[in-house]
């Protein structure tokens, strides 16, 4: 994995001797040191966790409510006008 930004923050990550040595053999088979081992392997599992949860999968039958909503807004309600007043007056 080639970065171009250089890695100036740390992570303090606690390990058992075993897994420490495990880590190091792993890291050394694929010709890379431990940081950039453990790296490879964990930001795709971050980015997929961060993806899942943030990513809104719609029904098919609420995707069409929303692209409905989207051409045809409703008429806002006395609450949203009396808000956007009160938003308005701030600035």
């Amino acid at each position: 994995m080639a970065t171009t930004a250089a890695r100036e923050d740390r992570i303090e990550l606690r390990t058992t001797k075993e897994e420490k040595r495990l880590l190091a053999t792993a890291a050394a088979y694929e010709r890379l040191d431990v940081t950039s081992f453990i790296m490879r392997a964990v930001l795709p599992a971050a980015r997929d966790a961060v993806d899942r949860a943030e990513r809104i999968a719609l029904s098919e039958r609420d995707s069409l409510r929303v692209l409905e909503l989207l051409e045809r807004p409703p008429e806002p309600t006395a609450a949203l006008r009396v808000a956007a007043q009160r938003r308005a007056a701030r600035k």
